[in-house]
């Protein structure tokens, strides 16, 4: 969710609350449940202070400036190089659109590699509750963080984050498709649920395309 923020009257990103992870999930490759929070601590600082220095400057919010694909494919770099930061066992794939975003640290020569395939984790990251796509159909651990962002069509104002965890996908022409199989296996996985998605409310949009 956003909060505001006393003084600059903007609604700021609300960092995920302890309560919220999961001690139960399962991420390999030695990341951890205290490195994910850490990596998203760090946007909801990152969204605030460029906000923050937007307004004061008489411009508009970042998340406005952006199509809404390029704001989710930001979230998902950011936390492919955030979580790295703090977790010394996963690295960030070196290799141009390298197949996953993460790779075990030292494996690769240069952390590069084209196609890992399940060696490493792919993230993403989407407004949207299923019908998650990408552009590698290969079977490989998939993290998403699935955010609510503060667009004029939004119903709902903020940055919540749901869960992790691994799956298959299905070939096609030019995307993959988390198929219902995938998203149950990860939705038995999860790894974070904002306090809305764990008192069963939300006004996240479940449509079955995304950006």
């Amino acid at each position: 969710m956003r909060v505001k923020r006393p003084g600059i009257g903007i609604l700021t990103a609300e960092k995920p609350e302890q309560a919220g992870f999961n001690p139960k999930a399962a991420i390999p490759f030695g990341v951890t449940i205290a490195d994910v929070k850490r990596a998203m601590d760090d946007f909801a600082d990152f969204l605030e202070f460029v906000d923050t220095q937007l307004l004061e400057h008489g411009m508009t919010r970042f998340e406005d400036m952006l199509m809404p694909a390029n704001f989710s494919s930001m979230v998902g770099e950011f936390m492919t190089v955030g979580i790295p930061k703090y977790c010394k066992t996963v690295v960030k794939n070196q290799y141009h659109n390298g197949h996953p975003d993460l790779l075990p640290a030292g494996k690769y020569e240069g952390n590069a590699a084209q196609h890992a395939g399940k060696d490493g984790i792919e993230i993403k990251a989407s407004r949207y509750l299923k019908g998650w796509q990408g552009h590698n159909p290969e079977d490989a651990w998939l993290m998403v963080f699935v955010f609510q962002g503060g667009r004029p069509t939004d119903k709902a104002k903020g940055i919540d984050w749901l869960f992790a965890g691994r799956s298959k996908t299905i070939r096609r022409t030019i995307t993959a498709s988390v198929t219902r199989s995938g998203l149950e296996k990860m939705m038995a996985n999860w790894i974070y649920k904002c306090r809305k998605l764990r008192e069963g409310k939300t006004d996240l949009v479940t449509r079955d395309l995304d950006e």
